[in-house]
């Protein structure tokens, strides 16, 4: 399938303009010109369509259940999926050291390529496919919550508080993989009670995995 024809089947959008999303799909390893930019648009635009959507979707709920709601939907993780069901991978251009290294499954670089498509998208079409876009590869995301997500870090902490514990301690035990796709590994404990280990390719991620992780062995 060329380029032209999987952006028309997944976007529902025929570019008039390849270059912004061929740069779009273009790592750093295998261009000057890469995704970069892109993505810090695109970032933003979905931010935008989530909340929208969000804000028409759950009228009853408070700015924080919204919040949570939002942050859970568009971290690189979830777009890194969003990606993958797509099969984006077959068209990511890659130098051929980050190829070897793994890049093309890469949460880190599916997630910021998933975020550059959306905002070439925008930048050529506006937010209306966009917003049309996002609805459908999101909606069984929206769909798998029907109460607001509680952060784990948070809940964790929330349990600690009420058990009368210190509150939780997380520190990183280990790093590994090339700096375009790190992996981190994080063990959260409660004192001498109880500790987990979680892994992500961000800290933040990695400590969200252990209190994930720890709340569940609690609840066990």
């Amino acid at each position: 399938m060329s380029l032209g024809d999987w952006i028309a089947a997944s976007f529902g959008h025929r570019p008039a303009d390849l270059a912004p999303f061929e740069r779009a799909l273009t790592h750093g390893s295998q261009a000057a010109a890469n995704y970069e930019r892109l993505e810090f648009l695109g970032d933003r635009v979905l931010g935008l369509a989530i909340a929208e959507w969000l804000f028409e979707r759950f009228v009853d709920e408070p700015e924080g259940a919204l919040s949570r709601r939002l942050n859970s939907l568009v971290t690189g993780a979830v777009c890194a999926g969003v990606a993958r069901e797509l099969g984006l991978a077959a068209h990511l251009r890659l130098g051929k050291q980050a190829r070897e290294d793994g890049a093309a499954d890469s949460d880190n670089v599916l997630g910021d390529v998933m975020e550059a498509l959306i905002g070439a998208l925008y930048l050529e079409a506006g937010m209306k496919p966009v917003r049309t876009f996002i609805r459908g590869a999101w909606a069984s995301r929206i769909d798998a919550q029907p109460q607001a997500p509680k952060h784990p870090k948070s809940a964790l902490q929330e349990w600690a508080a009420a058990h009368n514990r210190k509150p939780p301690e997380y520190a990183v035990v280990d790093r590994s993989g090339p700096n375009h796709a790190p992996r981190f590994t994080v063990k959260v404990s409660l004192g001498k009670l109880a500790d987990a280990t979680g892994t992500g390719t961000s800290k933040q991620e990695a400590e969200t995995e252990a209190a994930a992780a720890l709340l569940e062995k609690l609840a066990g």
